[in-house]
């Protein structure tokens, strides 16, 4: 039968000599000893095992987990089993990447048109992209589905609009955080902000999403899934000010 150094090994299946050392060291894939000179040395076996590692490595399989599978002289049932689990821990990592580059997209577009942004505003606008699935779900519950999808299936160039605009209005909440609710700027940056929201959720769904009864959602779980950028008495005055814009125009709240 013949042998293999542990760099001819290395050469012959395109693995790392350290992860080869690795492998040895945690008996995933032990190596024999040569008598005389001390080097490791490898046979066919070692080759075809070394083949399943790869390919249970490539199924998303821990180390751990390989050695315990590597035991077994057939597959039955249990692999069947445990390929089942594993890919729908794959699924739940390819979805959590599948956020994540969007999140990134996002926020490169975003700095590119925008250049600056303060840090709590970003973080808020990436937090919120990353949660975008738990909101949708939860926020049918309160409305008709075809509605709240709407929200979150926007074209990316009116999804970038909409995160400029919340930086826009994030900057004046902080420069007229000082002022009365009722200066003439305050509220203009209400009414903005009330045309830009209005926009986002379409004319034809703003009867739907007022369905969406405020007084039985859960405040927390709100909070859970989204972050201001604004401190409590930022968070405070931007409410009195949308109230007292409101009232002015006769805003019913709880349409």
């Amino acid at each position: 039968m013949e042998n293999y150094s542990i760099g001819e090994l290395a050469k012959k299946t395109n693995t790392s000599i350290r992860t080869l050392h690795y492998y040895d060291e945690i008996g995933l894939l032990k190596a024999d000893k040569c008598s005389n000179s001390g080097h490791r040395l490898y046979t066919e076996d070692d080759i075809r095992k070394l083949q399943k590692i790869v390919v249970f490595k490539f199924l998303g399989y821990s180390l751990r987990e390989i050695k315990e599978l590597m035991n077994e002289s057939t597959f039955d049932f249990n692999l069947n089993r445990t390929l089942y689990y594993q890919k729908k821990a794959l699924e739940e990592k390819k979805a959590q990447i599948s956020t994540a580059l969007k999140a990134i997209n996002r926020t490169v577009k975003l700095l590119e048109e925008v250049g600056e942004v303060d840090s709590e505003v970003l973080m808020s606008l990436i937090h919120s992209i990353q949660t975008e699935k738990e909101q949708q779900l939860w926020l049918e519950q309160f409305a008709p589905k075809e509605a709240i999808e709407h929200l979150f299936d926007k074209p990316e160039a009116e999804m970038l609009a909409f995160d400029k605009e919340f930086i826009e209005l994030s900057k004046k909440v902080k420069r007229l955080k000082n002022r009365p609710v009722d200066d003439s700027e305050v509220q203009a940056m209400v009414a903005k902000n009330m045309e830009t929201n209005l926009a986002y959720v379409g004319e034809g769904k703003i009867a739907a999403i007022s369905e969406i009864d405020l007084d039985n959602m859960d405040v927390e779980a709100v909070k859970n899934m989204t972050t201001s950028p604004f401190t409590r008495d930022e968070e405070e005055w931007l409410q009195q000010a949308i109230g007292y814009y409101m009232t002015k125009h006769h805003f019913d709240s709880r349409r």
